[in-house]
């Protein structure tokens, strides 16, 4: 019998997913005793009765290396603390997890290729601990794994907001306006600083910085002169906040308050805000996130073969690698504030409120 691997997506989706599950199936195609299957909307797949798995082929995956999102589609939901639904239509959590297994088991899916961000690496490090044949590849938008140089994702992320940024300076020169884009990163600021530099912003806000909104006024102030001529432009990650206060969410979002807290102190400029959202998840992944995830997919593939489990694919130092996956939980890549990308904005002007 032929060795067969499964693929589960877990977290949020990402530009990109689709060509590492390319890429698994097309390094797993050129061996003879192997084959790929996918558990469709995560760990649901292989949980839900009957099982909700497709094999993967050549065939099945050609077309799609350019395609945003993922045709396995995900979730968030954890196994250990899996929504069951019960005869009157209510949900309690269970651990699933022994259910997993089994299935894992009897079904011979001998290895699991685990994508997933944060929270997913550890689920899947419980996962190893019970027995299942994990290797790990690292996806989020975000780039807040410091397991890797970069995470696949990432860069087409960065870049709509770029164009965002772009398209915002257009209107908020057009109409004297200041306005706020507000953009993904509850925990780090990649997105927001990398937007705020090539789009050519203003002001920079991100939650490694908790910023003084005095001092965002005074930047504000410098793009007008004294007849309300003007511009300016504010990058906000969604989770940065304001010393003294908490991080905002929802209807609370951080950009909305931002534009309160303006008004509050009588800044004359119109503002305005935009949200995002979504909007930095979907679309065509760029060419280099095709190249990071192929890379990945392949080299997940190889450490399979190699039976070395409870690993995470990486590209550090610009080589592909490996690492043990205990050796990365919870070991998050934030923004430090020495790092060159901080200094190069502040030396082209950008204020971060500190």
């Amino acid at each position: 019998m032929k060795k067969r691997i499964l693929i589960v997506n877990s977290g949020g989706d990402c530009p990109g997913m689709n060509a590492v599950i390319r890429s698994i199936v097309k390094r797993t195609s050129l061996e003879e005793n192997y084959e790929v299957f996918g558990s469709v909307n995560g760990f649901d797949g292989i949980i839900s009765e009957p099982l909700n798995i497709i094999q993967l082929t050549e065939k099945s995956v050609s077309g799609i290396v350019h395609k945003g999102g993922t045709i396995l589609m995900t979730n968030k939901k954890d196994p250990f603390n899996y929504p069951v639904k019960q005869v009157d239509e209510s949900f309690i959590h269970e651990d699933v997890t022994d259910k997993l297994f089994y299935n894992l088991r009897v079904h011979h899916l001998n290895a699991v290729i685990h994508i997933g961000g944060n929270r997913s690496l550890k689920i899947a490090q419980k996962l190893v601990q019970k027995g299942v044949n994990i290797v790990f590849i690292p996806k989020t938008i975000n780039n807040n794994l410091s397991v890797t140089d970069y995470t696949f994702g990432f860069n087409t992320a960065a870049q709509i907001a770029t164009e965002a940024v772009d398209k915002l300076t257009t209107t908020a020169n057009s109409h004297n306006r200041t306005l706020v884009l507000e953009v993904m990163g509850p925990n780090a600021g990649w997105i927001a600083l990398n937007a705020a530099i090539a789009g050519g912003a203003d002001v920079c806000l991100i939650p490694e910085v908790p910023f003084d909104m005095e001092k965002v006024l005074e930047k504000l102030k410098t793009r007008y002169t004294s007849d309300g001529k003007g511009f300016a432009n504010i990058v906000v990650a969604e989770g940065a906040y304001e010393n003294g206060t908490e991080k905002c969410s929802g209807p609370q979002s951080i950009s909305r308050k931002i534009t309160a807290r303006l008004k509050e102190m009588n800044f004359k400029a119109d503002i305005r805000e935009t949200i995002l959202g979504y909007l930095q998840r979907g679309g065509t992944p760029m060419a280099f996130d095709r190249v990071l995830a192929t890379q990945l997919g392949v080299k997940a593939f190889e450490l399979v073969k190699e039976q070395n489990f409870g690993t995470v694919a990486v590209h550090k130092n610009s080589k592909l690698s490996h690492v043990d996956l205990q050796q990365v939980i919870d070991k998050g890549n934030k923004v430090h504030l020495s790092h060159s990308l901080i200094r190069t904005a502040k030396g082209i002007g950008i204020n971060f409120g500190d």
